[in-house]
């Protein structure tokens, strides 16, 4: 089997954070004799570890290396260079931040420089630093290489990064006031069933799990041949919610999943909130466009004594919502290459998604039916206490707390 640089170089990002100094030579010098030719520089640059290191790593293999606790004395070695140069961390960490790619959102923080270019830049600033020593900086700042990805859905509003501006610092005030502001999405409807699921996990030789041949949903189960999960996750806190659904993505189902969530969850940690920020895409079940969604949270904001706030991202920007790459993106790596054959296995796996960046998540299914095509008229939307902010009320409103007089 080939391995491709790039699944060498994510090996060594999954296995190398869990290892002491020589477990990691060990692995990097194994590698590299059985990669052979050319093996050494593929290593060091899938691993981030300098060329010398690897050769060295190598040959102690060759030679038979000893078991060992640890390579060095308790309190040996050289200081790490961000002790020995301070500042130079919040010097890089200010390099990559995302408004140097022309997105204002603080919280999703990616670069296009490489990591030449930044230690060019920390070099012009005083530092002494190499490109290597950027890469092993970057990981430990959170960043990784990312691909370019098909998100674009639609031409973009004039109004697009004024409206990230406006929704971050509307997240930045309830986070420092304590209040609870959550991103809210439906995750990829899932056929439930022996089908093939995306990704490779390790099975016996020449074992493979078998699928069925088809993707075509079970017309036993009819409605609810698919799973739907909507997703809600904790900016703060780092943790989320997963309500599974099996009859229709609707705006009564949305608000339910954030009820359950505050019910489970958010009651516990924002014991004295008043208000709860809710950042959503522009489209689905919690598109601002639809009536039912507004009226179901003015219910859920008569229940809980809580005033809403609901932040939409602008239109054809629904993959920046932060829960895609905080949480949903974690679900589909945990549960890879494992046919979802219930709603059981689909709640299981979601639940026992992690992160060593300490998420977690609880999800539960949802097995109430809701109608689809709800009508909300004028007269019932109008009685809503739902005050439109004075930047693009349409995406940006206020449902405050009142008793409900339906």
């Amino acid at each position: 089997m080939e391995v491709t640089p790039d699944g060498l170089a994510r090996f060594f990002e999954v296995v190398l954070p869990h290892m002491n100094e020589v477990q990691r030579r060990v692995v990097a010098g194994a590698a590299a004799e059985m990669f052979g030719r050319g093996g050494k520089s593929a290593v060091a640059v899938a691993s981030g570890m300098s060329r010398n290191t690897v050769i060295k790593a190598e040959a102690e293999v060759v030679a038979g290396i000893a078991p060992s606790e640890r390579l060095r004395a308790q309190g040996g070695g050289d200081k790490p260079l961000i002790d020995k140069q301070p500042g130079l961390l919040e010097a890089l960490d200010g390099l990559v931040h995302p408004e140097t790619r022309g997105s204002p959102m603080s919280l999703l923080r990616w670069t296009s420089k490489s990591s030449t270019t930044l230690a060019d830049d920390l070099i012009e600033r005083g530092f002494t630093v190499s490109s290597r020593t950027v890469l092993r900086l970057l990981h430990h700042l959170g960043f990784s290489l990312q691909a370019n990805a098909k998100v674009i859905e639609g031409s973009g509003h004039p109004d697009r990064d004024a409206q990230f501006h406006y929704l971050n610092d509307r997240a930045g005030e309830f986070v420092t006031a304590g209040e609870p502001a959550i991103s809210v999405d439906t995750k990829k409807k899932e056929l439930i069933g022996n089908y093939a699921n995306g990704g490779r996990t390790w099975e016996p030789a020449g074992q493979p799990t078998e699928v069925n041949d088809h993707d075509f949903a079970d017309r036993a189960l009819g409605e609810f041949a698919k799973a739907i999960p909507y997703g809600v996750y904790d900016t703060t806190n780092n943790q989320g919610w997963v309500s599974v659904g099996g009859t229709a993505d609707t705006a009564e189902f949305a608000v339910e999943a954030i009820r359950r969530w505050w019910n489970q969850m958010g009651r516990t940690r924002f014991p004295n909130a008043t208000r709860l920020l809710i950042t959503a895409d522009a489209g689905g079940s919690n598109r601002y466009r639809v009536r039912a969604w507004k009226a179901e949270l003015a219910d859920f904001a008569a229940e809980t004594g809580l005033a809403i706030t609901v932040c939409h991202y602008p239109p054809g920007t629904s993959k920046w919502n932060k829960i895609e790459h905080r949480m949903f993106s974690f679900i589909s790596m945990n549960w890879r290459a494992v046919p979802l054959t219930s709603l059981r296995v689909i709640v299981d796996l979601i639940a026992a998604t992690t992160t060593t960046t300490g998420l977690t998540i609880q999800a539960a299914h949802d097995p109430n039916w809701y109608p689809k095509g709800v009508k909300i008229s004028d007269t019932e939307l109008a009685a809503l206490a739902l005050t439109p902010h004075n930047w693009h009320g349409e995406w940006n409103y206020t449902l405050n707390a009142q008793p409900n007089l339906t």
